[in-house]
């Protein structure tokens, strides 16, 4: 089923000439790989936030129990 977005999008792309119609194809192909690669990484980071959250709190706390020491920019 096609959306009235797709819809009104192709009827945009017709009244133009086809040299430029490639570009904006290329360019909405580009913008959807961008949208599709950020969805992914949202999607990841999402999965693994608790076990982020978790090992900066256990960081935290041997840091603070003197079991590991915080590095600074310049022990980089």
């Amino acid at each position: 089923m096609v959306s009235e977005a797709t819809i009104t999008i192709a009827k945009m792309l017709e009244t133009l000439p086809e040299q430029l119609e490639d570009k904006v194809v290329e360019h909405l192909r580009e913008y959807i790989e961008d949208l599709r690669d950020e969805a992914q990484w949202t999607e990841s980071f999402s999965r693994t936030q608790n076990s982020l959250v978790a090992a900066a709190t256990q960081a935290r706390e041997d840091i603070s129990d003197g079991k590991a020491i915080a590095l600074t920019i310049e022990q980089l």
